[in-house]
């Protein structure tokens, strides 16, 4: 309840929210009136549905231009509601062959096994194969995971826990200092605060 009300008061105080929100919103309330709570149901998750879609795109927003030389590819930015669930899925890619890749998936069913993987040091060692390690980005504990690619060059992959959502952040034919760094440029603060 607390989510959904300081989202209505973002949106209300800004000129750039969704005129579907506006009438999933007024559903709501004259399905609830009439006891039709299904119906009431159904349209706050629509309405839900479009906050969690304008909150991706400002993260879109907040995110670096360029990661080095690689542009970002905006035009291929993408947002999608999770369906069944709430949250978003946000996608953006840097470089010519998407070098660099960012997704932050709301809600991920992979935060339990990540967070246990962080922070219970047993299961950390056991299942540390000499391709991953605990590092640490930004003060946020984060899984780094190497991987060849076949032509004697590296990925690595850094999965970062915030709160219920999992940033993922891969990167091709890079060292695990240079995909480190990059990510140390990502504003994960600010990050946190849109989708928690």
């Amino acid at each position: 309840m607390k989510y959904l009300t300081i989202l209505c008061c973002i949106f209300f105080t800004t000129n750039s929210f969704s005129q579907d929100f506006k009438t999933d919103i007024a559903t709501a309330k004259t399905a609830y009136s009439s006891g039709k709570l299904e119906d009431a149901h159904f349209a706050l998750q629509q309405a839900m549905q479009e906050i969690d879609i304008i909150i991706g795109k400002e993260v879109l927003a907040a995110l670096p231009a360029k990661m080095d030389n690689n542009a970002a590819n905006i035009k291929d930015d993408n947002v999608m509601s999770n369906v069944g669930f709430m949250g978003s899925t946000i996608h953006r890619s840097w470089g010519q062959n998407n070098d660099v890749d960012i997704s932050i998936i709301g809600n991920s069913p992979l935060i339990t096994t990540i967070n246990a993987f962080l922070n219970t040091p047993l299961l950390g060692g056991m299942m540390s194969n000499g391709n991953n390690k605990i590092i640490k980005v930004q003060g946020y504990k984060a899984q780094l995971e190497k991987s060849d690619n076949g032509n004697g060059q590296s990925n690595y992959t850094i999965q970062i826990p915030l709160g219920s959502s999992l940033i993922t952040f891969t990167a091709k034919n890079t060292t695990d200092t240079q995909i480190t760094t990059w990510a140390n440029t990502l504003p994960l603060q600010q990050i946190a605060k849109l989708i928690q």
